[in-house]
């Protein structure tokens, strides 16, 4: 090794003509890396393949890593909770081996749903969070939506010709969570789009969605039973039940005053 301005390879190349190089070619994470992984290289005397692979392992992991948070910001999820911690004995109709199969993300390769239906508060939400941030670990592109708020965008897209863009934010990810089904009647051009987006999806990605009515009742916040059925049945085509049932998780802070007359 010979010292001029930095540090030189025995081939005469210097430390800084290769973060150089690193950054010309945009890989970005060798430059702060490239100092340790020579180091390493020094001190385990690595063969000259196991230390281009440990180049091209750091820049490749910080990739992926770029790649995920990128995913997730996209996804819309907010805070997921995850499955640790849920109280499954709460929920008796809810098997934790089934939830805890549905994390390895199969639904989503095979283009199947997953239909969480319970009373508010029951943990649907966190449920379907757990499953869609799983699936953003593995790959799938995902995105999280309140139900009516995906139609009412639906809808004003029409009004500056934006709609075939907007609708295609809806059926482009792997798997589209559609929260809060039915807590809000629909109109008959809501109860449409939706049945466009569902067909769209059909056989082509996957669909969580959650609802606090069971099916018998989704008609109850359909206009009427011929958009309700072609609806629900693509929905629930080869789809997963998720029932929840038991106590409300939310409790309140505090209480004041005498109990209200029931």
């Amino acid at each position: 090794m010979t010292r001029k301005n930095s540090e030189t390879t025995s081939a005469g190349v210097s430390n800084d003509e290769l973060v150089h190089l690193a950054v010309d070619l945009d890989l970005t994470t060798l430059p702060q890396a490239l100092p340790d992984l020579l180091g390493r290289a020094e001190r385990d005397s690595l063969s000259y393949t196991d230390f281009a692979v440990s180049l091209l392992r750091a820049e490749w992991n910080a990739r992926q890593e770029r790649k995920l948070l990128r995913s997730l910001k996209r996804s819309r999820l907010g805070t997921v909770e995850g499955i640790e911690g849920f109280n499954f004995a709460l929920r008796p109709q809810l098997e934790s081996r089934v939830v805890k199969e549905l994390l390895n993300c199969r639904f989503v390769q095979e283009n199947r749903n997953i239909i969480c239906v319970g009373n508010a508060g029951l943990g649907k939400t966190r449920i379907a969070k757990a499953l869609a941030h799983a699936a953003c670990l593995r790959g799938y592109s995902v995105l999280f939506v309140i139900a009516i708020e995906m139609l009412e965008d639906i809808h004003a897209s029409l009004a500056d010709g934006s709609f075939k863009r907007v609708f295609r934010r809806f059926t482009k990810p792997s798997l589209l969570v559609v929260d809060e089904l039915g807590y809000e009647g629909l109109n008959s051009k809501h109860a449409n789009y939706l049945y466009r987006i569902v067909s769209a999806r059909y056989g082509q990605g996957s669909v969580i969605v959650t609802a606090n009515v069971g099916f018998s009742k989704w008609s109850s916040f359909f206009p009427s039973d011929s958009q309700a059925v072609p609806t629900v049945d693509r929905l629930l085509d080869r789809a997963t039940i998720l029932r929840f049932t038991g106590k409300s998780f939310r409790k309140p802070a505090e209480i004041h005053g005498a109990p209200l007359d029931e």
